[in-house]
Protein backbone atom coordinates (compact mmCIF):
# COMPACT_ATOMS: atom_id res chain seq x y z
CA UNK A 1 0.00 0.00 0.00
CA UNK A 2 1.50 3.26 -0.94
CA UNK A 3 1.48 6.24 0.96
CA UNK A 4 -1.11 8.07 -1.37
CA UNK A 5 -3.13 5.66 -0.81
CA UNK A 6 -3.02 6.09 3.22
CA UNK A 7 -3.27 9.53 2.99
CA UNK A 8 -6.36 9.20 0.68
CA UNK A 9 -7.95 6.62 2.59
CA UNK A 10 -7.42 8.61 5.69
CA UNK A 11 -8.53 11.79 4.29
CA UNK A 12 -12.09 9.91 3.00
CA UNK A 13 -12.86 8.51 6.44
CA UNK A 14 -11.87 11.30 8.27
CA UNK A 15 -14.77 13.39 7.81
CA UNK A 16 -16.96 10.55 8.79
CA UNK A 17 -15.14 9.53 11.96
CA UNK A 18 -15.79 13.41 13.42
CA UNK A 19 -19.48 13.25 12.68
CA UNK A 20 -19.79 9.72 13.85
CA UNK A 21 -17.60 10.57 17.00
CA UNK A 22 -19.62 13.96 17.48
CA UNK A 23 -23.27 12.21 17.27
CA UNK A 24 -21.57 9.67 19.70
CA UNK A 25 -20.76 12.51 21.87
CA UNK A 26 -23.98 14.23 21.79
CA UNK A 27 -25.89 10.44 22.50
CA UNK A 28 -23.77 9.56 25.72
CA UNK A 29 -24.54 13.60 26.48
CA UNK A 30 -28.45 12.90 26.45
CA UNK A 31 -28.60 9.69 27.75
CA UNK A 32 -26.73 10.64 30.96
CA UNK A 33 -28.34 14.09 31.08
CA UNK A 34 -31.40 12.33 30.18
CA UNK A 35 -31.47 9.24 32.99
CA UNK A 36 -30.65 12.80 35.14
CA UNK A 37 -33.77 14.63 33.88
CA UNK A 38 -36.13 11.58 33.96
CA UNK A 39 -35.33 10.58 37.88
CA UNK A 40 -36.29 14.50 38.45
CA UNK A 41 -39.15 14.43 36.62
CA UNK A 42 -40.56 11.54 38.29
CA UNK A 43 -39.57 12.91 41.85
CA UNK A 44 -41.19 16.24 40.96
CA UNK A 45 -44.27 14.56 39.45
CA UNK A 46 -44.52 12.17 42.89
CA UNK A 47 -44.86 15.31 44.58
CA UNK A 48 -47.44 17.02 42.87
CA UNK A 49 -50.79 17.36 44.12
CA UNK A 50 -52.27 14.74 41.32
CA UNK A 51 -50.33 12.05 42.81
CA UNK A 52 -50.77 13.34 46.14
CA UNK A 53 -54.22 12.73 46.51
CA UNK A 54 -54.30 9.68 45.04
CA UNK A 55 -54.23 6.50 46.72
CA UNK A 56 -50.75 5.89 48.12
CA UNK A 57 -50.41 2.58 46.40
CA UNK A 58 -51.40 3.95 43.24
CA UNK A 59 -48.82 7.02 43.31
CA UNK A 60 -46.01 4.31 43.64
CA UNK A 61 -46.75 1.97 41.27
CA UNK A 62 -47.34 5.27 38.67
CA UNK A 63 -44.00 6.10 39.74
CA UNK A 64 -42.21 3.13 39.25
CA UNK A 65 -44.29 2.89 35.75
CA UNK A 66 -43.43 6.76 34.55
CA UNK A 67 -39.17 6.42 35.53
CA UNK A 68 -39.68 2.81 32.60
CA UNK A 69 -41.59 5.15 30.27
CA UNK A 70 -39.44 8.17 30.53
CA UNK A 71 -36.48 6.38 30.50
CA UNK A 72 -37.31 4.39 27.49
CA UNK A 73 -38.19 7.19 25.54
CA UNK A 74 -34.96 8.89 26.59
CA UNK A 75 -33.24 5.39 24.82
CA UNK A 76 -35.47 6.22 21.52
CA UNK A 77 -34.13 10.03 21.62
CA UNK A 78 -30.53 8.46 21.88
CA UNK A 79 -31.27 6.03 18.83
CA UNK A 80 -32.63 8.85 16.82
CA UNK A 81 -29.50 10.86 17.18
CA UNK A 82 -27.14 7.66 16.05
CA UNK A 83 -28.66 7.61 12.75
CA UNK A 84 -30.77 4.29 13.58
CA UNK A 85 -33.68 4.79 11.39
CA UNK A 86 -37.02 4.48 13.61
CA UNK A 87 -38.98 1.99 11.71
CA UNK A 88 -35.95 -0.43 11.37
CA UNK A 89 -35.39 0.56 15.12
CA UNK A 90 -38.84 -0.48 16.07
CA UNK A 91 -38.60 -3.26 14.46
CA UNK A 92 -35.37 -4.27 16.79
CA UNK A 93 -37.39 -3.12 19.98
CA UNK A 94 -40.06 -5.40 19.53
CA UNK A 95 -38.04 -8.57 18.27
CA UNK A 96 -36.75 -7.68 21.76
CA UNK A 97 -39.92 -7.46 23.52
CA UNK A 98 -41.12 -10.29 22.26
CA UNK A 99 -37.56 -11.81 23.58
CA UNK A 100 -37.69 -10.46 26.77
CA UNK A 101 -41.18 -11.34 27.30
CA UNK A 102 -40.31 -15.19 26.73
CA UNK A 103 -37.83 -15.20 28.86
CA UNK A 104 -39.73 -12.92 31.44
CA UNK A 105 -42.96 -14.28 31.97
CA UNK A 106 -42.48 -14.32 35.77
CA UNK A 107 -41.98 -10.52 35.93
CA UNK A 108 -44.96 -9.58 33.37
CA UNK A 109 -47.05 -11.37 35.34
CA UNK A 110 -45.88 -9.61 38.92
CA UNK A 111 -46.89 -6.51 36.53
CA UNK A 112 -49.95 -7.56 35.56
CA UNK A 113 -50.83 -8.88 38.82
CA UNK A 114 -49.93 -4.90 39.90
CA UNK A 115 -51.77 -3.67 37.41
CA UNK A 116 -54.98 -6.22 39.33
CA UNK A 117 -53.75 -4.97 42.83
CA UNK A 118 -54.60 -1.49 41.82
CA UNK A 119 -57.74 -1.82 40.03
CA UNK A 120 -59.64 -4.23 42.13
CA UNK A 121 -58.02 -3.23 45.71
CA UNK A 122 -57.93 -6.06 47.43
CA UNK A 123 -55.75 -4.27 49.74
CA UNK A 124 -54.16 -0.59 49.84
CA UNK A 125 -50.97 0.70 51.43
CA UNK A 126 -51.39 0.40 55.54
CA UNK A 127 -54.11 -3.12 55.36
CA UNK A 128 -52.61 -5.79 57.52
CA UNK A 129 -53.01 -8.98 55.40
CA UNK A 130 -52.09 -12.80 54.74
CA UNK A 131 -51.44 -14.42 51.40
CA UNK A 132 -48.92 -17.41 50.96
CA UNK A 133 -48.15 -18.40 54.10
CA UNK A 134 -46.65 -14.77 55.30
CA UNK A 135 -48.42 -12.18 56.74
CA UNK A 136 -47.82 -8.15 57.99
CA UNK A 137 -48.55 -4.59 56.79
CA UNK A 138 -48.48 -3.54 53.36
CA UNK A 139 -45.85 -0.46 52.95
CA UNK A 140 -45.51 -1.06 49.71
CA UNK A 141 -47.11 -1.64 45.94
CA UNK A 142 -44.49 -1.76 43.49
CA UNK A 143 -44.39 -2.11 39.42
CA UNK A 144 -43.15 -5.89 40.15
CA UNK A 145 -43.63 -6.64 44.20
CA UNK A 146 -45.56 -5.86 47.42
CA UNK A 147 -43.55 -4.81 50.37
CA UNK A 148 -45.30 -6.38 54.15
CA UNK A 149 -43.57 -5.48 57.45
CA UNK A 150 -44.06 -8.02 59.99
CA UNK A 151 -45.31 -7.59 63.69
CA UNK A 152 -41.38 -8.29 64.54
CA UNK A 153 -40.16 -5.37 62.25
CA UNK A 154 -39.41 -7.75 59.31
CA UNK A 155 -39.60 -7.05 55.66
CA UNK A 156 -41.29 -9.68 53.45
CA UNK A 157 -41.38 -8.95 49.14
CA UNK A 158 -43.86 -10.90 47.91
CA UNK A 159 -44.12 -11.10 43.69
CA UNK A 160 -47.44 -9.09 42.43
CA UNK A 161 -48.42 -12.63 40.95
CA UNK A 162 -48.56 -14.16 43.77
CA UNK A 163 -50.72 -11.51 45.52
CA UNK A 164 -53.30 -11.32 43.20
CA UNK A 165 -53.04 -14.79 42.38
CA UNK A 166 -53.34 -16.55 45.96
CA UNK A 167 -56.01 -16.49 48.53
CA UNK A 168 -55.52 -13.40 50.44
CA UNK A 169 -57.01 -12.67 53.66
CA UNK A 170 -57.43 -8.32 54.49
CA UNK A 171 -57.45 -8.72 58.57
CA UNK A 172 -57.74 -4.96 58.26
CA UNK A 173 -59.64 -4.25 55.75
CA UNK A 174 -63.12 -4.03 58.19
CA UNK A 175 -63.16 -1.31 60.86
CA UNK A 176 -64.13 -4.05 63.90
CA UNK A 177 -63.94 -7.75 64.14
CA UNK A 178 -65.03 -10.31 66.42
CA UNK A 179 -62.81 -12.25 68.82
CA UNK A 180 -63.75 -15.41 68.90
CA UNK A 181 -63.04 -17.77 72.40
CA UNK A 182 -63.89 -21.87 73.28
CA UNK A 183 -64.05 -21.89 77.45
CA UNK A 184 -64.31 -24.89 78.76
CA UNK A 185 -65.10 -25.65 82.30
CA UNK A 186 -65.91 -29.09 84.78
CA UNK A 187 -69.32 -30.95 83.90
CA UNK A 188 -70.25 -29.86 87.30
CA UNK A 189 -70.23 -26.04 86.95
CA UNK A 190 -73.28 -24.10 86.63
CA UNK A 191 -74.21 -23.03 82.98
CA UNK A 192 -75.93 -19.99 83.83
CA UNK A 193 -73.20 -18.76 86.39
CA UNK A 194 -70.55 -19.27 83.16
CA UNK A 195 -72.42 -17.41 81.38
CA UNK A 196 -72.83 -14.56 83.57
CA UNK A 197 -69.10 -14.36 84.53
CA UNK A 198 -68.13 -14.59 80.67
CA UNK A 199 -70.59 -11.61 79.70
CA UNK A 200 -69.82 -9.57 82.96
CA UNK A 201 -65.92 -9.66 81.55
CA UNK A 202 -67.04 -8.65 78.20
CA UNK A 203 -69.64 -5.55 80.38
CA UNK A 204 -66.36 -4.73 81.69
CA UNK A 205 -64.31 -4.10 79.30
CA UNK A 206 -63.81 -0.98 77.92
CA UNK A 207 -62.80 -1.90 73.92
CA UNK A 208 -65.86 -4.55 73.33
CA UNK A 209 -68.40 -2.57 71.18
CA UNK A 210 -72.16 -3.39 71.67
CA UNK A 211 -72.18 -3.19 67.72
CA UNK A 212 -72.87 -4.64 65.40
CA UNK A 213 -74.01 -6.98 68.12
CA UNK A 214 -73.88 -7.68 72.27
CA UNK A 215 -71.63 -10.01 73.64
CA UNK A 216 -72.71 -13.54 73.49
CA UNK A 217 -71.64 -16.55 75.60
CA UNK A 218 -73.55 -20.10 74.78
CA UNK A 219 -72.83 -23.59 75.78
CA UNK A 220 -71.97 -25.16 72.58
CA UNK A 221 -70.72 -28.54 73.07
CA UNK A 222 -70.36 -31.17 75.36
CA UNK A 223 -66.83 -32.55 75.19
CA UNK A 224 -65.09 -35.84 76.03
CA UNK A 225 -64.48 -34.07 79.49
CA UNK A 226 -65.48 -30.64 79.93
CA UNK A 227 -68.13 -28.14 79.41
CA UNK A 228 -67.27 -26.38 75.95
CA UNK A 229 -68.46 -22.36 75.94
CA UNK A 230 -68.47 -20.43 72.80
CA UNK A 231 -67.94 -16.71 74.17
CA UNK A 232 -68.00 -13.80 71.29
CA UNK A 233 -67.45 -10.01 71.14
CA UNK A 234 -66.97 -7.48 69.00
CA UNK A 235 -64.02 -5.10 68.75
CA UNK A 236 -61.96 -2.45 66.90
CA UNK A 237 -59.45 -3.80 64.56
CA UNK A 238 -56.99 -2.54 65.88
CA UNK A 239 -57.72 -3.59 69.34
CA UNK A 240 -58.11 -7.03 68.48
CA UNK A 241 -54.77 -8.31 70.23
CA UNK A 242 -55.24 -6.38 73.38
CA UNK A 243 -59.26 -7.59 73.49
CA UNK A 244 -58.17 -10.81 73.01
CA UNK A 245 -55.50 -11.29 75.56
CA UNK A 246 -57.47 -9.37 78.03
CA UNK A 247 -60.15 -11.27 78.07
CA UNK A 248 -58.04 -14.72 78.15
CA UNK A 249 -56.40 -13.39 81.27
CA UNK A 250 -59.58 -12.25 82.91
CA UNK A 251 -61.41 -15.41 82.56
CA UNK A 252 -58.64 -17.56 84.50
CA UNK A 253 -58.47 -14.82 87.00
CA UNK A 254 -62.40 -14.81 87.29
CA UNK A 255 -63.06 -19.00 87.44
CA UNK A 256 -60.39 -19.07 90.08
CA UNK A 257 -62.15 -16.68 92.37
CA UNK A 258 -65.35 -18.80 91.99
CA UNK A 259 -63.85 -21.95 92.14
CA UNK A 260 -64.52 -23.00 88.53
CA UNK A 261 -61.97 -25.73 86.99
CA UNK A 262 -61.00 -25.69 83.44
CA UNK A 263 -60.25 -29.31 82.68
CA UNK A 264 -57.61 -30.88 81.00
CA UNK A 265 -57.98 -33.96 78.75
CA UNK A 266 -58.92 -37.27 80.92
CA UNK A 267 -58.69 -40.41 79.54
CA UNK A 268 -59.71 -43.77 82.26
CA UNK A 269 -58.43 -47.02 81.48
CA UNK A 270 -60.49 -50.25 83.49
CA UNK A 271 -58.73 -53.41 83.27
CA UNK A 272 -60.37 -56.33 83.53
CA UNK A 273 -58.98 -59.25 85.51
Amino acid sequence: MTKETVEMFFQTITPYAIRIAGKLVIAVIVLAVGFKLAKLLVKLLSKSKALSKMDPSVSSFLNSFLSIAVKAIVIITVAGILGIPMTSFITILGSMAVAIGLSLQGSLSNIAGGLIILIFKPFVIGNYISVDGVEGSVTEIGLYYTHLTTVDNQKIVIPNAVASNNTLVNVTHQTTRRVDLSVTTSYDTDVDTVKDILLGIADAHSKVLKTPSEPMARLAEHGDSALVFTFRCWCKSEDYWDVRFDLLESIKVAFDKRGISIPYPQLDVHLDK
